[in-house]
């Protein structure tokens, strides 16, 4: 049998708590690489040690200001990989205000010319930086709120909802 592969060690690793759970965030040498909101108490990296970086502090110190309420945009680097559509995706995912919203058939327009709600929630639920690049702000047409792959899930992004002001249901 072969054994399964634990994620490689990222150049450099910080975490940090939150009022939605401890919040682990990678790096390479220039960029924020990934956000991972902890799920049922665990974090992917947890049993690595953290190496922090000055684009990693700054990322912990602006998240700490949004969660206070004091910050509304994020300006920490961060760097991408995917398709040409994720990235297309999360692009538009980046342009959404704090405390507005889109929805998933908006964006699959101004990507693929046609809603493509699927294909853009699978998009959406693959950004490896979910706060930074905003995700939570996407909900169904009617507002109501159809998943959240991050933390807790859905109270997680009700909680985020929240925080910005947006109704949803």
């Amino acid at each position: 049998m072969t054994p399964i592969a634990s994620p490689a060690a990222p150049a450099h690793l910080i975490r940090i708590d939150s009022p939605i759970g401890r919040i682990e965030i990678t790096a390479d040498d220039d960029a924020v690489t990934s956000l991972t909101i902890e799920k049922d108490g665990r974090l992917p990296l947890e049993t690595e040690p953290e190496r922090p970086t000055p684009v990693l502090e700054r990322a912990a110190a602006q998240l700490a200001e949004y969660f206070a309420g004091h910050r509304h945009d994020f300006d920490v680097p961060v760097r991408l990989e995917g398709t040409a559509f994720q990235k297309s995706i999360w692009a538009q995912l980046a342009a959404i205000p704090y405390g507005e919203v889109a929805s998933y058939g908006a964006l699959g327009i101004v990507a693929t010319g046609r809603p493509a709600g699927r294909a853009v929630g699978g998009a959406v639920g693959a950004n490896p930086v979910p706060l930074l690049v905003p995700c939570h702000r996407v909900l169904a047409t009617s507002g109501r709120i159809t998943g959240y792959s991050a933390g807790a899930g859905i109270p997680t992004k009700a909680w985020l909802l929240d925080l910005e002001g947006i109704a949803h249901r």
